[in-house]
């Protein structure tokens, strides 16, 4: 049902834009008939592409609908620029109107024409758009340093998330986080959910690549809400055959050097799947001389929870991948992206995720792997280095 009300609202707001954009270009330019019809049968085919690609898809015709939905999803990412730069420019066209009435004079000087409030926006969502496409493929490595008392020796936890493969995210780009992943040497390797996002029929050489990855003290993912999208069962096959232990409401301990817990995405619950276990019952139990690792999709803080554990590592909202979302999400989670000290002895890690949803475009928002070094320190500290990279760690 949830999900259902979001694509229904998304659908509304995603044609809302484009009869916005329409009636933008109508004033802008002068059209024939043919012209409109062209464009308005265009801009229908574009909203309904994320139902028309999972028809083709469906249907086997990988191909044909991996075309789709690049030109599909590049579109819907060009759109949505497009209508903030067209809408921002048309609340300062506003303001210069409401200043002339109050001023009683021309400010001529600070206007635009119909035509230049189309084209200004245009050129820079266009240009906005094609860094963005950069951007999405500039995957950065973020560093975290974490001292504990509980920590014996040093150990390296690389987290990965919310990577979707799928139609557009394939071998390529997964290759290209892994070079990330296999040069920091990870002890540790983990994925905090929607590690797939659609059908899994055509990923098992995906599956290969990060089964490749060697971490000598395991491997270890959780559910994100895709991994229910893409249908529960294929999705947890495809975690196994990639070499992780899907963690579900179950703690492991790690060659008796740290604890690792991990939970489903809370939309299990929609599903009748759930193996939910309360998070303080099941932190509780678990020794609290050792360190504990908490994996959860969602930057959601159990308060209940705060002391059990001593760093929760999460992603989901890719710190909103496209500039401006990242203001939207502001009111709808707490914590966007980052390290976050939640006091009580319990730390917090949002990634801005490593892949795309959606638009491959990732605008103010660069992906991301992320090192975590664990470190012996006489009482918990986190710090989060500006300089990101791949130094070793001894050991």
């Amino acid at each position: 049902m949830r999900f259902f009300l979001f694509i229904t609202t998304f659908t509304s707001l995603y044609t809302g834009m484009h009869v916005y954009a329409f009636l933008k270009l109508r004033r802008a330019v002068s059209l024939g008939w043919v012209a409109i019809a062209l464009i308005v049968v265009l801009m229908i085919v574009m909203i309904l592409t994320p139902i028309l690609v999972r028809v083709v898809e469906s249907a086997d015709f990988e191909k044909e609908a991996r075309a789709f939905a690049t030109i599909g999803y590049t579109w819907m990412g060009f759109v949505f620029l497009f209508f903030i730069a067209s809408f921002s420019l048309d609340v300062w066209r506003f303001l210069v109107y409401v200043a002339e009435g109050l001023l009683k004079m021309s400010l001529g000087a600070v206007k635009f024409s119909y035509r230049q409030a189309f084209f200004v926006p245009l050129f820079a969502a266009m240009l906005a758009t094609g860094y963005g496409i950069f951007e999405a493929m500039n995957i950065r490595t973020e560093m975290l340093v974490l001292k504990s008392p509980k920590i014996t020796r040093p150990i390296r936890i690389v987290q990965i998330s919310d990577v979707h493969l799928g139609l557009l995210i394939r071998e390529h780009k997964l290759g290209r986080i892994l070079e990330k992943v296999k040069a920091a040497s990870p002890d540790v390797f983990v994925s905090t959910g929607d590690l797939v996002d659609g059908q899994t029929n055509s990923l098992n050489g995906v599956g290969n690549l990060l089964r490749d990855v060697n971490a000598p003290l395991g491997k270890y993912a959780v559910t994100g809400n895709h991994e229910f999208y893409a249908g529960l069962d294929r999705s947890l096959a495809f975690m196994k055959q990639a070499g992780f232990h899907v963690l579900r409401g179950e703690a492991k301990s790690v060659a008796g050097l740290i604890t690792i817990a991990g939970v489903d995405d809370p939309v299990v619950k929609g599903y009748g799947r759930s193996r939910e276990v309360p998070e303080k019952e099941l932190l509780s139990g678990l020794p609290r001389d050792k360190f504990t690792l908490l994996l959860k999709h969602r930057q959601e803080v159990e308060k209940s929870a705060l002391g059990l554990f001593d760093l929760q590592l999460s992603g989901h909202a890719h710190k909103g991948q496209i500039f401006p979302f990242r203001l939207i999400h502001h009111f709808l989670f707490p914590y966007i992206a980052g390290l976050y000290d939640l006091s009580s002895g319990s730390f917090l890690y949002v990634s801005r995720g490593s892949g795309t949803w959606g638009p491959p475009i990732r605008f103010l928002a660069p992906p991301e792997v992320t090192v975590i070094d664990l470190v012996p320190g006489s009482f918990a500290q986190a710090t989060q280095p500006k300089d990101s990279g791949n130094t070793p760690l001894s050991r």
